[in-house]
């Protein structure tokens, strides 16, 4: 992973037409991610609405809320990582300069971001095409078949692997003096 710090230090101004594209597809998952929360809301409303005035109901509506879930988690991760609005631990990070702060995201994405989505892709990558040639299906009586989210694992990290890049990309500009970062951090309420 040091190779990566290397690569976006030493082409981090020729990089970042990339890292604006990563930013930009991030930005419409992100989007997307925020009208899944409105759709899982009306799904949601409707099943209730259904099942107490028709006494009616199915396993499919309640699954599609689970994979609404899962969609927006997954897709709007990579979107939260773009806008810094993920959680970290404040301990430090809070006291010390833009700078450094620079140095930690930078280490941070090449040292546990970037290898534990390359670990979560590996792994469930198999999981999705054994599920895909299966054509899983839910067990619940009218459930849906299962592959279309467990899709989603795979494609979330792979969305925030690239993010990570291009927040890494970023990262060594600032500190290179090529980019000024535009999202701040803001130190938590205590």
């Amino acid at each position: 992973m040091a190779a990566t710090v290397v690569v976006a230090w030493a082409f981090c101004r020729e990089l970042m037409p990339l890292s604006r594209v990563i930013d930009r597809v991030g930005g419409v998952l992100g989007v997307v991610a925020s009208w899944l929360v409105l759709l899982a809301c009306v799904v949601s409303a409707g099943n209730a609405t259904i099942r107490y005035l028709f006494s009616s109901s199915s396993n499919a509506w309640l699954e599609l809320q689970w994979y609404m879930f899962a969609g927006m988690v997954l897709l709007g991760s990579a979107y939260t990582l773009k806008v810094n609005e993920h959680v970290r631990v404040d301990l430090f990070y809070g006291m010390v300069s833009d700078r450094t702060r620079h140095w930690i995201d930078l280490l941070g994405g090449a040292v546990f971001l970037l290898p534990m989505c390359i670990v979560m892709i590996w792994f469930t990558w198999p999981w999705f095409v054994q599920s895909w040639t299966l054509n899983e299906a839910s067990n619940n009586a009218g459930g849906l078949i299962r592959w279309p989210v467990i899709l989603l694992l795979p494609v979330g990290f792979t969305l925030i692997l690239l993010q990570g890049i291009s927040e890494m990309i970023k990262r060594a500009a600032a500190l290179r003096g090529f980019h000024q970062h535009e999202y701040a951090y803001e130190k938590p309420l205590q």
